[in-house]
């Protein structure tokens, strides 16, 4: 039985060439769109609309979810709100899943996760100041400084990642991204977001997640192998 103390050695081969392959490579790409598209949003919103800072695609999508507004979906709405802010994203959804992992005794999956989650949560903060941009204007919730990128929707895209390569299931996969895609309608649907912001956190989030994944992928993957063959 291979040791705990070495789950690198019960990993497949091809998660142990994970760090020479692509996933190094195109998590540092879609960092890199990310930053990218925050200076196009800013250089394109100025020509497109003069000391202004939306694209035409923003104003034209604020549009047609605003049409969507109402009793019916504010809740669920207001609730993902709630999740991806304050006390409750900071501490309290944190805190269980690195119980959790605690539980069933992933230990290098909990520093993968607490890396990635501040990581984003650093990045989005610097990003917001570096490009601060602007909100829109008929916001339903209460907003911090800087539009881009959405730190709820970076969040939701980063736990997606990281629960789908800990995981490695298909349905671990589908429930992250409709998570991530309804926190995204969520942030446009209350104002608090333009539609660029929410497509540059997903960049972010997957980006980050993948480049820290990269490096740690044999002893990740080592560690749930060792996991499941003492449950069996």
């Amino acid at each position: 039985m291979v040791s705990d103390q070495h789950p690198e050695r019960a990993a497949t081969s091809r998660a142990k060439r994970v760090a020479r392959r692509w996933p190094l490579i195109s998590g540092l790409g879609a960092l890199a769109l990310t930053v990218s598209l925050g200076y196009l949003v800013m250089l394109r919103s100025t020509a497109d609309s003069p000391g202004g800072t939306s694209l035409a695609l923003d104003r034209a999508w604020m549009v047609w979810i605003d049409q969507f507004r109402g009793p019916t979906l504010d809740a669920p709405a207001l609730v993902l709100n709630y999740l991806g802010v304050g006390l409750t994203a900071s501490f309290l959804i944190p805190a269980l899943i690195v119980g959790a992992l605690l539980l069933v005794r992933r230990y290098w999956a909990v520093g993968y996760f607490l890396a990635a989650s501040m990581l984003t949560g650093g990045a989005v903060q610097a990003l917001k100041h570096l490009f601060g941009r602007t909100r829109p204007q008929d916001i339903l919730v209460s907003v911090d400084f800087g539009s881009f990128p959405s730190g709820h929707v970076a969040n939701a895209a980063v736990m997606a990642t990281i629960f789908a390569l800990l995981l490695a299931r298909t349905w671990v996969w589908v429930l992250g991204a409709a998570y991530t895609v309804a926190m995204m309608l969520s942030r446009t649907y209350l104002g608090a977001h333009w539609l660029t912001d929410t497509i540059g956190a997903v960049l972010l989030g997957v980006g980050i997640a993948v480049v820290l994944w990269a490096p740690l992928a044999a002893k990740l993957d080592g560690e749930r192998r060792q996991r499941r063959h003492h449950h069996d």
